[in-house]
C-alpha cells in the first residue's frame, strides 16, 4: 500500500494490513517516505489509533528496519525499562545483579531529556567512561561480563529514529501507541528473550495517575508479547524520588554505596530493583521468590559490585572502582546543606520540579545539544513522611556557583511541604501480566 493510501485508510479509521505498516516502517528507514508522510501518520495515529494488531506490526516493523542481535550464550538474555521518574537508577543496579546470577543483560538505553535523567548520563559521570560502543563491543562486553549498559547505534530502528525526531516537532508525542512502538523496537531489536517493564507514576514521572500508567503498561505487554518476548510490567511509586537523590555523580554515588553493601543508602531503590530482578527471571523459568533471594545475595555478597566495576572498566572507565570509587566521581565546587524552615512531617514532593531544580544546576538538558555537569545535583534528599525539626537536613545541592546553588535551594524549597504526615504509597502500585 502506498505511503498516502496508507495515511487516508487510517484518517478513515479503517483497520491497516499488518503488512502494509511493515511497508511503511520500511520506507521510513530508507527514505521513501516523506517527512510530510511520517508527520501525516504520526497525526492520524494520534486521531485514530492503530489497534493491538496495528500496534504489534508498527514495533516489529520498527524493529526489523535495522540490526537485530543475536545471541549463542549459556545463559538467559533479559532486560529492563522503565518508563522515567526521578533519582532512579535502577538499571545501574539490576543490570551487574543479573548478570551476577546467570543472566546476560545487553541493555541499550538512553540519555535524559526534560525532568528524568539518562541512564548513560549516570555511567558517564566515572571518567574516561564511553557508553557509545560498536556491535563487536557489545557482544564481547555482554559475553565477558555479563551485563552492557550502551548507546543505541544507528544501526538499530533507524525508522523509530527518524519518526521519533518528526513526532517531537508535529506535536505528536504523546500517544501510547506511538510510545510503545518507539520503546519496544529498539529494546526487542537487542534479542531478549523477556523484558520486564517499570513504568512510572506520580509526581516525578510522566504518567501521574495510575489510569494512564495502566493504559500504558498494558500497551506495552499485549505488544511485546504479540512481537514474541515475554513481558511483563509493574506500575511503581514516583510520587518521590527512588533513591535520595537526583543527578548523575550523586546517584553513582547511591548506586556505589549500595552495591558495597549499604541497603540501606537507598532502601526503596534496592527493594524494587529485587522485584523486579525476580520477575524477569520467572519470565525465563525461574520461580519469581527464588529469583528475588538470588537478586538480593547478589548485591549483598558484592558479587553484583564486581560485575559492575568490570563492566565499568571495559567502557573505558578507571580498573579499581570497586575500592576507591569516591575518588573517581566528579565533585560539585559549591556543596550546600538545605534545612527544614520548621517542625513537621515532609507531607509533599514534586518529583518533577525537583528534577527540572537538577536541570537548572546543569545536571540535565532542556535540548538534546545540552552539555552536561556530571557532578551538580540533589544528595540526602528526605524522604516522604520523614519527621522533620527546623534545622534538619532536607537536601544537600551540589553546584557550579553559589548563585546556581541558591535558584536550587529556591526550587527545592517550593517544591516540598511540610504539613502532616501523608499517605506513603506502596512501591509496587499494580502489575501487569502476560
Amino acid at each position: 500500500m502506498e505511503a498516502s493510501r496508507l495515511i487516508a485508510a487510517l484518517r478513515r479509521g479503517e483497520t491497516l494490513p499488518p503488512e502494509a505498516i511493515a511497508g511503511f516502517t520500511r520506507g521510513l528507514a530508507d527514505g521513501t517516505v516523506s517527512d510530510a508522510q511520517a508527520g501525516a501518520f504520526a497525526m492520524a495515529v494520534c486521531l485514530r489509533g492503530l489497534g493491538e494488531a496495528g500496534r504489534v506490526a508498527l514495533t516489529t516493523g520498527m524493529r526489523d528496519s535495522g540490526d537485530r542481535l543475536r545471541w549463542d550464550l549459556p545463559g538467559p538474555v533479559l532486560d529492563k525499562h522503565s518508563t522515567g521518574g526521578v533519582g532512579d537508577p535502577v538499571s545501574l543496579l539490576l543490570a551487574p545483579a543479573l548478570a551476577a546470577c546467570g543472566v546476560y543483560v545487553p541493555m541499550i538505553s538512553g540519555r535524559g531529556l526534560g525532568h528524568t535523567g539518562g541512564t548513560l548520563d549516570k555511567l558517564e559521570a566515572v571518567p574516561g567512561l564511553s557508553t557509545q560502543v560498536d556491535e563487536a563491543r557489545l557482544r564481547t562486553i555482554t559475553r565477558d561480563v555479563g551485563c552492557a549498559i550502551v548507546g543505541a547505534t544507528g544501526r538499530i530502528a533507524p525508522a523509530d529514529k527518524r519518526l521519533y525526531a518528526i513526532r517531537d516537532v508535529t506535536g505528536t508525542v504523546d500517544s501510547i501507541d506511538l510510545i510503545t512502538a518507539s520503546i519496544l523496537s529498539k529494546k526487542l531489536a537487542a534479542g531478549l528473550e523477556g523484558l520486564v517493564l517499570d513504568v512510572k507514576v506520580g509526581s516525578g514521572a510522566f504518567m501521574k495517575s495510575e489510569a494512564e500508567a495502566r493504559a500504558l503498561a498494558e500497551a506495552l505487554v499485549t505488544t511485546a508479547n504479540g512481537a514474541g518476548c515475554p513481558t511483563a510490567a509493574f506500575l511503581t511509586d514516583m510520587d518521590e524520588p527512588l533513591a535520595p537523590a537526583l543527578g548523575n555523580a550523586t546517584e553513582m554515588a547511591v548506586i556505589m554505596e549500595v552495591l558495597s553493601g549499604d541497603r540501606l543508602a537507598a532502601p526503596r531503590l534496592h527493594d524494587l530493583t529485587v522485584a523486579l530482578g525476580g520477575r524477569l527471571m520467572a519470565l525465563a523459568g525461574g520461580a519469581e521468590g527464588e529469583g528475588e533471594e538470588k537478586i538480593a545475595h547478589a548485591i549483598a555478597s558484592g558479587r553484583a559490585l564486581e560485575r559492575f566495576a568490570a563492566m565499568i572498566h571495559a567502557l573505558g572507565g578507571p580498573p579499581d572502582m570497586a575500592d576507591d570509587w569516591r575518588t573517581h566521581l566528579p565533585k560539585a565546587p559549591v556543596i550546600r546543606d538545605v534545612a527544614a524552615p520548621e517542625a513537621g512531617y515532609l507531607a509533599a514532593i514534586d518529583g518533577e520540579a525537583l528534577g527540572h531544580a537538577v536541570v537548572g544546576l546543569g545536571g540535565g538538558r532542556k535540548v538534546e545539544s545540552d552539555r552536561i555537569d556530571p557532578a551538580v545535583g540533589l544528595s540526602d534528599v528526605a524522604r516522604l513522611g520523614a519527621k522533620l525539626g527546623p534545622g534538619d537536613l532536607l537536601a544537600r545541592v551540589h553546584a557550579a556557583s553559589d548563585e546556581a546553588a541558591d535558584r536550587a535551594e529556591a526550587a527545592l524549597r517550593a517544591a516540598i511541604a511540610i504539613g502532616d504526615a501523608p499517605q506513603i504509597n506502596d512501591l509496587v502500585r499494580g502489575r501487569v501480566d502476560p
